[in-house]
């Protein structure tokens, strides 16, 4: 037995030398010993944001891990994550190169979203020049979304006052998000009850929510087990689901080109692609990147505003003291005459606010996706060593005492000055910050405002037993979603 002990204690220790000497100097500290082959993955809890909060109050803001062969570096404070996005944003704007997921998700590394260098860079303004014509963070979407809202309020509206779980909740607010990034991308919307968009955003949900970190991404060797193919089979069927609708479309649309009319995102980019090729310049865009962006704005845009609404619902049903206010603000400010609109978005402080703490408090992307560093670098002192894949943590920027006192205490009033008004505060993180912060975040903030004041001034949201709302803890995922429940949608239209 003596012997055993002593055998374990000479590998450890080889195992740590090992490690010293292989490991760049100056790098950020590191939790543990990284093993051979794994590094520090037998570490790692599934929900790992307070493990990453015990390590970052022992080794400081900045840490690394060595997850299979890959160095991570983990940023867990605002500046931190400011100072490598955006002072230093020409060296940390890469993705990680994703061979493994490369392998069976066809031209994963293309489009918007996980894409790198000069590809990213001419989707993305490509993609935000076409946006913005067709009223991406201005009054003239305003309509689309409010088209989809009211259809949306018509369907809880036919409830009578029943209960509704949180899942039909979603599928709802899934099909109108869905609806108006369809209005944009293709031209039209779709019925309610169409079967086809349903299947699709019933996909897109059970993509989002398998889509978490696993430990597949950092041994690629495991895809030669059997377990392998059944923790991933889910993933890849439903990305062929969004990808072949997105094939679809795109065939259905071309095969309808009008070279008058671009409507729609799709014409204009093909427009855009044919313009560049004429010229004879060199372009990344393409029939591939055209179909992987459709893919990336419809899992960027459909899950988050959906998932922060059902937030939002849970967290009145949890203190219903703030939905009061909220319908008094909306009762003095509008009234009950009419719809709320993007121009009562400024008189709707408490809402702006509740909105804002919802984002805070829901923490919905807690560590956003991998970045890249395309050099090596200094960051707070350490190395950081070219291809290190660097993770922010926003969670723990969202839930920081130092900025915002009582993090865990839900607190609208935390975005409002002592005469009522509306403050900003950098440190609101939700979308990221930086050259990657999400292209959706002006859609998404329309978006939720025209929802909830259309929501909170239509129906009051009560608990189906006001002594036993939910308290179970959130769903750890691609996203932190809001754990079941259920509610009643009382009409406040007598």
């Amino acid at each position: 037995m003596e012997l055993i002990t002593v055998l374990i204690a000479l590998v450890l220790l080889m195992i740590s030398i090992y490690w010293a000497v292989k490991r760049p100097k100056h790098l950020p500290p590191s939790p543990g010993i990284a093993l051979p082959v794994v590094g520090h993955l037998y570490l790692l809890e599934r929900d790992p944001r307070q493990q990453f909060k015990k390590w970052s109050h022992k080794f400081g803001d900045v840490f690394s891990l060595k997850l299979g062969q890959e160095t991570v570096i983990v940023l867990n404070s605002f500046d931190s994550i400011k100072e490598a996005f955006v002072k230093q944003g020409d060296k940390f704007s890469d993705r990680p190169k994703m061979s493994l997921l490369s392998t069976y998700v066809p031209h994963i590394t293309k489009g918007l979203t996980l894409s790198s260098g000069a590809e990213w860079k001419e989707q993305r303004t490509v993609t935000y020049a076409i946006l913005k014509k067709f009223g991406m963070g201005k009054n003239i979407l305003a309509d689309k979304i409010t088209e989809e809202v009211n259809a949306f309020i018509n369907e809880l509206a036919k409830g009578k006052g029943k209960v509704f779980r949180s899942m039909q909740i979603r599928g709802l607010i899934n099909v109108s998000v869905s609806n108006i990034i369809c209005s944009i991308i293709f031209g039209k919307r779709f019925a309610f009850d169409d079967p086809k968009i349903n299947h699709l955003t019933a996909k897109i949900n059970e993509l989002v929510l398998n889509s978490g970190v696993s430990k597949f991404n950092f041994l690629p060797f495991l895809r030669y087990l059997p377990s392998f193919k059944v923790n991933t089979s889910k993933f890849i069927a439903n990305s062929f689901v969004l990808h072949d609708f997105a094939v679809f479309m795109v065939n259905e649309i071309k095969s309808k080109h009008d070279a008058n009319g671009l409507d729609n995102y799709i014409l204009s980019y093909i427009h855009e692609m044919e313009k560049v090729n004429e010229s004879n310049e060199p372009t990344n865009l393409s029939e591939v990147s055209l179909i992987r962006n459709i893919e990336n704005l419809f899992l960027a845009g459909t899950e988050t505003t959906s998932s922060t609404i059902l937030w939002s619902l849970l967290f009145v049903l949890r203190y219903p003291e703030t939905q009061k206010k909220i319908y008094r603000e909306i009762a003095e400010m509008v009234g009950s005459e009419r719809t709320p609109s993007c121009s009562d978005r400024p008189q709707l402080k408490y809402l702006n606010a509740f909105i804002m703490e919802t984002q805070r408090m829901g923490s919905l992307v807690p560590f956003a996706i991998s970045h890249v560093c395309t050099e090596d670098t200094v960051l707070n002192g350490f190395t950081i060593p070219s291809g290190a894949q660097v993770i922010p943590n926003l969670d723990a920027v969202l839930k920081d005492e130092k900025i915002w006192g009582d993090p865990e205490n839900f607190r609208p009033e935390r975005f409002l000055d002592e005469e009522g008004n509306l403050m900003k505060r950098e440190e609101l993180i939700p979308f990221s910050i930086g050259r990657r912060i999400c292209l959706g975040e002006s859609l998404a903030k329309m978006e939720l405002f025209l929802f909830l004041s259309s929501m909170f001034q239509r129906f009051e949201f009560l608990p189906v037993d006001p002594n036993h709302v939910s308290t179970e803890k959130p769903v750890f995922a691609g996203i932190i979603a809001a754990p079941p429940f259920e509610v009643r949608c009382v009409s406040r239209i007598k």
